[in-house]
């Protein structure tokens, strides 16, 4: 699939995801989206957790098609250092931050599959 299947341009989806996105975390969390200047089909996704713990986690979504994402975790990180081996609780929070990547995708659904 090419980003131009869409209904919308990358900027559009872009900026869609900046508006709702944040929606689905933590209102202290701070989450980034940007376009993936080297796949026009996939998002980057920053978020840094709330607190002093000073996590942040890189995701990766993809267009598999106007429907359907995959998240896949680049990089967690930890006082600006990555972490190699995570503690089970990071892994959940992880997983929790993946699943409100997914919520997003199908709260644009109208957007990105209007029909």
């Amino acid at each position: 699939m090419k980003l131009s299947q869409l209904p919308i341009n990358q900027e559009q989806l872009v900026q869609a995801w900046q508006q709702t996105l944040p929606s689905t975390f933590h209102p202290t969390d701070r989450v980034e989206v940007t376009a993936d200047t080297r796949n026009p089909q996939s998002l980057l996704i920053h978020v840094h957790t709330a607190g002093h713990s000073n996590y942040s986690f890189d995701y990766e979504c993809r267009y598999m098609d106007p429907r359907e994402v995959q998240v896949r975790l680049i990089e967690m990180q930890r006082d600006g250092y990555a972490i190699s081996k995570p503690s089970p609780d990071i892994e959940d929070l992880s997983g929790t931050y993946m699943r409100h990547i997914h919520e997003c995708a199908q709260t644009l659904h109208p957007t990105t599959h209007p029909h």
